[in-house]
């Protein structure tokens, strides 16, 4: 009873519309009443009418089954009405108000997320607010590694799903033509610093078209409230699950919210040169669907950092404004940074990324190692973002 009168209480300030509603449906019912009554007595309408207005029913018995069909459908409609919020714009004066539209759930979201192993990581965390969350690991990696990692934390809610389990290798043909895999490491390849991927494909025994995708991949899809792509490598970890026909189908398919987190920084042998919309693109181009959210970094980078990932041939990964399909910056969580279209796609801009200190190898010696500062995705500023971007509608 307290759940009816919570939901019913939301149409408090909508009151003395359906009062003068209700009061104009009875005064046109009596309208319609005394037209049909005259009709009656001098016209002699079709039979169909005799069937329509159920004459062969007692006159008294007729009146109380319309009275109820009536009741009925008017209180359906009241009660649909009730699952939406009505906020008044100015509590002074009541009849300037605001119709939202919601949906209601007790239930925590679900979340499917497409990434690579250490974006995963990032996100691992969603897991504590969450009532699933899925990983569903790149179609070449093994999946071995993520429970071997995720036995290293305490991963709550948290659980990693196989594509598929037939054996697949992913392949990226280069602006020069040159054709890559992963396994390749181009991006620790100096030959190929400045190139960057113009397609990509899958190599399989079995035809694409037949390729069986796991129960579990597609089920999470299916049932998520909330689609991640990323953080990760767009190439190496986003994509290549996209280019099965099954997977790609049931993301087109979803209902769910899109996000697609971009890379910080570009990367060098796959996206070399690429911007926000780049990006954007590519997502577009294999998985068939506009992300309806795009995460973007907005801290600005330290020059020194900016210096270090600039000899190993990398940029930052910023929105540029003639990307800009809507120059209207559009009202958005205050939390959650700010937003432009881009490519279709509502790109938020806000601080989601930190710097930590990592042991690599020297510049001027390879063989001698040293503490650099770089730049990684913060799993709480971006548990925060993706929150926000849950919390709100489209």
């Amino acid at each position: 009873m307290f759940g009816i009168r919570r939901r019913l209480a939301n149409l408090s300030h909508l009151m003395r519309p359906l009062a003068l509603a209700f009061v104009g449906c009875a005064i046109l019912a009596l309208g319609i009443g005394y037209v049909l009554t005259y009709l009656y007595r001098t016209l002699e309408l079709p039979w169909i009418f005799y069937y329509l207005t159920i004459q062969f029913v007692p006159q008294f018995w007729r009146g109380v089954l319309f009275l109820m069909l009536g009741v009925g459908t008017l209180s359906y409609g009241i009660w649909s009405l009730s699952d939406k919020v009505v906020i008044p714009i100015n509590t002074q004066a009541q009849n300037d108000e605001v119709l939202l539209d919601y949906r209601r759930t007790d239930r925590t979201p679900r979340l499917a997320v497409l990434s690579g192993g250490p974006g995963m990581l990032v996100l691992a965390s969603l897991g504590r607010t969450v009532d699933t969350m899925t990983c569903i690991t790149p179609v070449q990696d093994p999946v071995e590694y993520y429970y071997r990692a995720s036995s290293l934390f305490n991963f709550e809610k948290v659980v990693f799903v196989v594509p598929t389990p037939q054996p697949i290798d992913v392949v990226f043909v280069l602006d020069n033509g040159v054709r890559v895999k992963p396994s390749d490491r181009v991006t620790h390849d100096e030959r190929y610093a400045e190139r960057y991927v113009v397609d990509v494909h899958l190599e399989s025994t079995t035809p694409l078209q037949e390729l069986q995708v796991t129960r579990a991949t597609l089920d999470a899809i299916t049932q998520a409230d909330a689609i991640i792509l990323g953080p990760g490598s767009l190439f190496e970890s986003i994509i290549p699950n996209l280019l099965m026909p099954a997977v790609r189908e049931a993301l087109q398919a979803s209902k769910a919210k899109k996000i697609y987190i971009c890379s910080i920084m570009t990367e060098p042998g796959l996206t070399h040169g690429f911007t926000v919309a780049d990006h954007i693109r590519q997502i577009v181009r294999y998985g068939g669907v506009v992300p309806d959210y795009v995460l973007v970094n907005a801290q600005r980078i330290d020059a020194d950092v900016q210096r270090i990932y600039a000899a190993a041939g990398q940029t930052p990964v910023y929105l540029a404004p003639e990307e800009y399909e809507e120059t209207v910056v559009q009202a958005i969580d205050r939390g959650a940074g700010s937003g432009v279209v881009v490519e279709g796609a509502l790109v938020i801009e806000a601080d989601v990324a930190t710097a930590v200190i990592q042991l690599t190898a020297s510049l001027e010696d390879p063989g001698k190692s040293r503490t650099v500062r770089v730049l990684r995705h913060d799993p709480d500023k971006v548990a925060a973002a993706i929150t926000s971007i849950m919390q709100r509608g489209r």
